[in-house]
Protein backbone atom coordinates (compact mmCIF):
# COMPACT_ATOMS: atom_id res chain seq x y z
CA UNK A 1 0.00 0.00 0.00
CA UNK A 2 1.22 3.49 -0.79
CA UNK A 3 2.00 5.91 2.01
CA UNK A 4 -0.23 8.84 1.14
CA UNK A 5 0.64 12.12 2.82
CA UNK A 6 -2.00 14.61 3.86
CA UNK A 7 -2.27 18.30 4.61
CA UNK A 8 -5.27 20.46 5.47
CA UNK A 9 -7.11 20.13 2.14
CA UNK A 10 -5.17 17.59 0.11
CA UNK A 11 -4.00 13.98 0.13
CA UNK A 12 -0.96 13.49 -2.05
CA UNK A 13 1.61 11.01 -3.26
CA UNK A 14 4.14 13.22 -5.08
CA UNK A 15 7.49 11.51 -5.58
CA UNK A 16 10.21 12.84 -7.87
CA UNK A 17 13.45 11.25 -9.07
CA UNK A 18 16.04 14.05 -9.22
CA UNK A 19 19.59 13.97 -10.59
CA UNK A 20 22.08 16.83 -10.46
CA UNK A 21 25.81 17.15 -11.07
CA UNK A 22 28.71 19.29 -9.85
CA UNK A 23 30.00 22.13 -12.01
CA UNK A 24 31.82 20.85 -15.11
CA UNK A 25 30.93 17.33 -13.90
CA UNK A 26 34.15 17.27 -11.93
CA UNK A 27 34.80 14.27 -9.74
CA UNK A 28 34.63 16.52 -6.69
CA UNK A 29 32.25 14.29 -4.71
CA UNK A 30 34.71 11.87 -3.13
CA UNK A 31 36.28 11.03 0.20
CA UNK A 32 34.84 12.64 3.30
CA UNK A 33 32.63 14.94 1.24
CA UNK A 34 30.93 11.95 -0.39
CA UNK A 35 30.15 10.48 3.02
CA UNK A 36 28.93 13.75 4.49
CA UNK A 37 26.96 15.14 1.56
CA UNK A 38 24.16 12.68 2.30
CA UNK A 39 23.73 14.05 5.79
CA UNK A 40 23.89 17.63 4.47
CA UNK A 41 21.09 16.94 1.97
CA UNK A 42 19.08 14.98 4.56
CA UNK A 43 19.25 17.91 7.00
CA UNK A 44 18.23 20.40 4.32
CA UNK A 45 15.29 18.23 3.24
CA UNK A 46 14.11 17.95 6.84
CA UNK A 47 14.48 21.71 7.27
CA UNK A 48 12.43 22.44 4.12
CA UNK A 49 9.66 19.89 4.88
CA UNK A 50 10.62 17.47 2.09
CA UNK A 51 11.03 13.73 2.65
CA UNK A 52 14.21 12.18 1.26
CA UNK A 53 13.01 8.66 0.50
CA UNK A 54 16.23 7.42 -1.10
CA UNK A 55 19.51 8.92 -2.21
CA UNK A 56 22.74 7.83 -3.84
CA UNK A 57 25.91 9.89 -4.09
CA UNK A 58 28.02 8.80 -7.07
CA UNK A 59 31.47 10.14 -7.98
CA UNK A 60 30.15 12.80 -10.35
CA UNK A 61 26.39 13.04 -9.76
CA UNK A 62 23.63 12.58 -7.18
CA UNK A 63 20.38 10.58 -7.44
CA UNK A 64 17.58 11.38 -5.01
CA UNK A 65 14.01 10.21 -4.62
CA UNK A 66 12.13 13.08 -2.98
CA UNK A 67 8.57 13.31 -1.72
CA UNK A 68 7.76 16.99 -2.22
CA UNK A 69 4.42 18.32 -0.90
CA UNK A 70 2.23 20.07 -3.50
CA UNK A 71 2.62 23.41 -1.71
CA UNK A 72 6.27 23.52 -2.91
CA UNK A 73 7.36 23.58 -6.53
CA UNK A 74 10.05 21.18 -7.68
CA UNK A 75 12.18 24.03 -9.06
CA UNK A 76 12.16 25.99 -5.79
CA UNK A 77 12.91 22.86 -3.76
CA UNK A 78 15.87 21.86 -5.93
CA UNK A 79 17.12 25.47 -5.97
CA UNK A 80 16.99 25.50 -2.16
CA UNK A 81 18.81 22.16 -1.86
CA UNK A 82 21.53 23.04 -4.36
CA UNK A 83 22.05 26.59 -3.04
CA UNK A 84 22.18 25.79 0.66
CA UNK A 85 24.26 22.64 0.19
CA UNK A 86 26.80 24.59 -1.89
CA UNK A 87 27.09 27.19 0.88
CA UNK A 88 27.68 24.47 3.49
CA UNK A 89 30.20 22.64 1.29
CA UNK A 90 32.22 25.79 0.65
CA UNK A 91 32.06 26.78 4.32
CA UNK A 92 32.85 23.37 5.85
CA UNK A 93 35.09 21.64 3.32
CA UNK A 94 36.75 24.38 1.30
CA UNK A 95 37.27 26.64 4.30
CA UNK A 96 35.71 29.71 2.69
CA UNK A 97 33.67 31.98 4.92
CA UNK A 98 32.37 34.08 2.02
CA UNK A 99 32.19 33.37 -1.66
CA UNK A 100 33.43 36.63 -3.18
CA UNK A 101 34.78 34.98 -6.34
CA UNK A 102 31.40 33.68 -7.50
CA UNK A 103 32.40 30.03 -7.40
CA UNK A 104 29.62 27.52 -7.89
CA UNK A 105 29.64 23.91 -6.75
CA UNK A 106 26.63 22.56 -8.68
CA UNK A 107 25.93 22.87 -12.40
CA UNK A 108 22.96 25.01 -13.44
CA UNK A 109 20.41 22.40 -14.43
CA UNK A 110 18.97 19.19 -13.07
CA UNK A 111 16.99 16.22 -14.32
CA UNK A 112 13.63 15.37 -12.78
CA UNK A 113 11.10 12.63 -13.43
CA UNK A 114 7.83 11.92 -11.64
CA UNK A 115 7.24 8.62 -9.93
CA UNK A 116 3.49 8.17 -9.77
CA UNK A 117 0.63 5.75 -9.98
CA UNK A 118 0.16 3.27 -12.81
CA UNK A 119 -1.29 4.65 -16.02
CA UNK A 120 -3.89 1.87 -16.13
CA UNK A 121 -5.41 3.17 -12.90
CA UNK A 122 -5.85 6.65 -14.37
CA UNK A 123 -6.80 5.82 -17.97
CA UNK A 124 -10.47 6.13 -18.87
CA UNK A 125 -11.75 2.93 -20.36
CA UNK A 126 -14.93 4.46 -21.78
CA UNK A 127 -18.42 2.97 -21.89
CA UNK A 128 -18.62 -0.72 -22.68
Amino acid sequence: MRDWQSQAHVRHYCKYHVVFVPKYRKKSIYGSLRRDIGSILRDLCRQHGVELVEGYVMRDHIHMLLMIPPKFSVANTIGFLKGKSAIRIFRDYMRMKRNFTGQHFWARGYCVSTVGLDEEMIAYSGPS
